[in-house]
């Protein structure tokens, strides 16, 4: 079998697993580039050698960061293991390969009051656009609480982006404070809403979605959308315009950039665990298959403990920093 036609076969089974766009997109180019250095080479994909491999890595961390360079590898050995399982070839050749170690990095994690300049930020945007008069009120102020419903939605349930843009009606149960998502291989699970979510999200759907659902046209589907966030057109609000909209907020609130809607998932995460919940219940909210993704945030909640300690403890930094000399031996 050609690599051509096992790329292929490998692309549809990322779509059978839901992957998302952008994940199938960089895995093909990924695959895509090095199933042609070695056609080029005249080197069969199924049985390269261990020098054919070196050479490529050679030329894949030319000029590319760890991180990609780890990105590309991590596509290139996810189509080999599937080739595997399905008798294409007899196995990941990269195995025996020894490949650079990527930096840990630990998440990026919002403190509680940059949450809450993130939410003021909708409410002054909302402010702005309704002094420009280049928008009608009605449509400012169901803006306004679809973002905040957004928002809080996010940081209370830990949703990933993709879930929150696919969130339905039928999904919700603001009276039990849950909503029901779809994850990463089109598992389920339930995220929790406090108050403030739900409070956020029943004005929006009582006084701000019908308005945004009044200026669908009729170009659309003819069943108007079950998505419950919708754009200013009535249509349900995709990724893309979810990630533009939090930019958009995150630069009105002052905050770094990088600061995403997986932010919120992170920060999410951090203040449970700051605030004493036990790792697997995060597992489970989080929707992780494993309890080794989730303990990165033992890290970040680690580091922001003694971050504290040090800021609080009256002698963390007293004179000859004695929180972090080394204890003395016994003469």
């Amino acid at each position: 079998m050609t690599g051509d036609v096992a790329l292929d076969r490998f692309l549809g089974g990322l779509t059978a697993r839901d992957a998302s766009e952008h994940t199938r997109r960089s895995y093909a180019t990924a695959v895509r580039t090095y199933l042609e250095w070695l056609a080029e080479r005249g080197i069969d994909w199924r049985r390269p050698s261990r020098n054919d491999l070196r050479a490529y890595l050679e030329v894949l961390s030319d000029g590319r960061a760890r991180t990609s360079v780890g990105q590309r590898l991590g596509a290139i050995r996810s189509f080999y293991r599937f080739a595997s399982r399905h008798d294409l070839c007899a196995g990941d050749p990269w195995g025996a390969i020894a490949t650079p170690r990527q930096p840990k990095r630990l998440p990026q994690v919002l403190e509680a009051r940059e949450v809450e300049d993130l939410l003021a930020a909708i409410d002054a945007e909302g402010i702005t656009a309704a002094s420009g008069g280049g928008r009608a009120p009605a449509l400012t102020a169901a803006l306004v609480l679809r973002d905040r419903a957004l928002v809080e939605t996010a940081y209370a349930a830990g949703l990933r982006i993709s879930e929150l843009a696919g969130a339905s009606l039928g999904a919700l149960d603001l009276e039990r404070g849950e909503v029901r998502v779809v994850g990463k291989g089109r598992k389920e699970r339930i995220g929790l809403l406090g108050r403030p979510a739900r409070q956020a999200l029943a004005t929006y759907l009582a006084d701000g979605r019908p308005v945004l659902l009044a200026r669908r046209t009729t170009d659309g589907p003819a069943a108007p959308p079950s998505h419950v966030f919708l754009n200013q057109r009535g249509a349900p609000l995709g990724v893309r315009g979810l990630r533009f909209r939090l930019d958009r907020l995150r630069a009105r609130a002052g905050l770094p950039l990088g600061v995403s809607p997986h932010t919120l998932r992170h920060s999410f995460a951090t203040h449970l665990l700051d605030g004493g919940a036990d790792l697997r219940v995060v597992q489970e909210l989080l929707g992780h298959e494993s309890l080794a993704t989730t303990q990165i945030y033992t890290h970040v909640s680690g580091t922001r403990l003694r971050t504290a300690y040090l800021e609080a403890h009256p002698r963390a930094r007293s004179a000859g920093r004695v929180a972090d000399r080394p204890a003395s031996r016994s003469s």
